[in-house]
């Protein structure tokens, strides 16, 4: 499939009218066609049972750098999957992407594919650790969002507790920089923990919520029982 089919594909679902108000939700400067997700879902589905790994590499490569709105949320659902054999390529390019995020949501469907290619290979968890220092916000935002499979165990072994530990590390090395999604990375990691391990988030907050803004402390201990 080419670049230019891929776009002919999302085209045929465009929505009258829907472009102007993703524009002014996202705020991003691109292009919007005005495609709801369920439609770019369903293409995407489509695309990954009909091309190979490298084809959809491939597109994902193309699809992201036309910077349309809907071709990066495409190109990062064609490789959201589990079962990528072999992965490297598609592993470097999520990673290459990570410098380009600018959006919340775009940022998030990327962080997605990327969260597959981490469980897949936990070794892959020392190069994000340098995104921690990044002077982009939105690659140290990404460092949580993309570990967020380390909130959902339910029973953890040492490696996966090891990794959660390392992970909250980095959590606890952010809370002084209240920027509004920074904080909120924060929060959304804690509050999936709290969820599993309840009072690990109870050890955190008593330790760093008092840095935390308001906001982000609430959010963190919404799943924790209540006093």
């Amino acid at each position: 499939m080419t670049l230019e089919e891929a776009l002919d594909a999302l085209s045929a679902r465009i929505e009258p009218g829907r472009a102007d108000g993703m524009a002014k939700y996202h705020k991003g400067k691109r292009e919007y066609l005005g495609i709801a997700n369920p439609d770019v879902n369903e293409l995407t589905k489509k695309w990954r049972s009909d091309l190979d790994v490298n084809s959809r590499v491939c597109l994902a490569k193309e699809l992201w750098y036309s910077d349309i709105f809907e071709a990066r949320l495409a190109a990062s659902k064609l490789l959201t999957q589990a079962r990528i054999r072999p992965d490297d390529a598609a592993w470097e390019l999520i990673k290459s992407w990570v410098p380009d995020f600018d959006s919340w949501s775009i940022a998030d469907h990327a962080c997605m594919a990327g969260q597959k290619r981490l469980v897949a290979d936990p070794t892959r968890l020392d190069e994000i650790e340098a995104w921690t220092t990044s002077d982009h916000m939105w690659t140290r935002r990404a460092a949580l969002v993309i570990t967020l499979p380390w909130t959902k165990q339910n029973n953890p072994k040492q490696a996966e507790l090891d990794a959660r530990e390392r992970i909250l590390g980095w959590a606890s090395s952010y809370v002084d920089d209240h920027t509004w999604f920074i904080q909120k990375s924060i929060s959304w990691w804690l509050r999936q923990l709290g969820k599993h391990d309840a009072a690990r988030v109870s050890s955190f907050l008593d330790q760093y919520g008092d840095a935390m803004k308001p906001f982000a402390r609430k959010d963190a201990a919404r799943e924790l029982p209540k006093a």
